[in-house]
């Protein structure tokens, strides 16, 4: 197969170790498909990996590719994949340790990918995956949001917070949550009501909900204690050894990480086309000026309110 290009790097780093270069892809094994990218998208993960914090998960072999989230057409299959073809759009995830969404083409597990809804552009699927699985599965799974229900989301204007606001309120929860100030009319506008700073009193909140979902990983345990109506849950999706510790005490506080579970990836993708879960891009940019964006976007934040997509081909 000719060399393509993606956005790999040699050793663990910051953005400066990034580069666009010529690679060869593998050819798909038994359970994985190969697909040619058209968009895919940015999360904090992608630098949490590329800095070396995960090694643990991602190992340690160079080159390493970037990014996880992409949407785009099925190049080729490897055996027993069955519920993907040659040509299909889809969207999907590569792993964490083989990553490299940032190409031309990625190799991913057929059990983390499916077809893309028909409603959706290439890029708006990209933006779908890592989100949109971590909202769901944190609402739906650990979260167990029943009609109803109050859901404080910490972050809720992020992009996990954005989709677990609308996956809860689909489900007839009431939301509420916190966001930096100059934001706040868009998260009413969104139906999240009441809408606090990140620094807010949560005495004033006392009590008042049956999950908490802190989707920034900032929130002080005491603060989301207060606000927990007995029997409720606290969900974090900011790994760390200590929060790991926490997590397998008895009590209310759980560390998760999304798993790439096909049924769940369906049913947000589904939503997605179906207009009922929005993910905002803020900014789309061809695959050879996506190292300054993405370097950008880790370093100031911005663009703000939104994805970072990387279109390619």
């Amino acid at each position: 197969m000719a060399t393509l290009k993606r956005i790999q790097y040699h050793r663990y780093g910051g953005p400066e170790v990034l580069r666009l270069e010529g690679f060869e892809p593998a050819r798909p094994g038994a359970g994985e498909i190969l697909v040619r990218v058209r968009a895919a998208a940015a999360n904090p993960m992608d630098w949490k990996i590329r800095n070396g914090d995960m090694k643990i998960m991602s190992g340690r072999g160079f080159p390493r590719g970037l990014g996880h989230d992409f949407a785009g057409v099925v190049e080729a299959v490897g055996d027993g994949v069955t519920r993907l073809a040659v040509g299909d759009a889809v969207l999907g995830g590569a792993g964490i340790k083989a990553s490299g969404a940032f190409a031309e083409m990625v190799l991913a597990e057929e059990k983390a990918v499916v077809k893309k809804p028909t409603e959706l552009s290439f890029e708006q699927a990209a933006a779908i995956p890592t989100v949109g699985l971590t909202a769901f599965q944190a609402i739906t799974g650990k979260g167990k949001v029943r009609p109803g229900q109050a859901v404080f989301i910490h972050g809720c204007l992020g992009g996990v917070g954005r989709a677990a606001a609308q996956i809860a309120m689909a489900r007839g929860a009431s939301v509420g949550g916190s966001c930096r100030a100059t934001a706040a009319q868009e998260a009413y506008d969104l139906g999240i009501t009441p809408v606090v700073e990140f620094d807010f009193d949560p005495e004033a909140l006392s009590g008042r909900f049956d999950l908490v979902f802190d989707t920034a990983g900032t929130l002080p345990i005491k603060a989301a204690r207060t606000l927990l109506k007995p029997g409720g849950r606290i969900i974090d999706i900011t790994p760390t050894p200590a929060k790991f510790a926490r997590s397998a005490l008895p009590g209310p506080f759980q560390v998760m990480i999304a798993q790439p579970i096909t049924r769940d990836l369906d049913e947000v993708a589904r939503a997605a086309g179906e207009g009922t879960l929005r993910l905002p891009i803020a900014r789309t940019v061809p695959l050879t000026e996506a190292i300054a964006a993405l370097t950008e976007l880790e370093r100031n934040r911005t663009p703000k309110g939104g994805k970072l997509v990387i279109a390619v081909g």
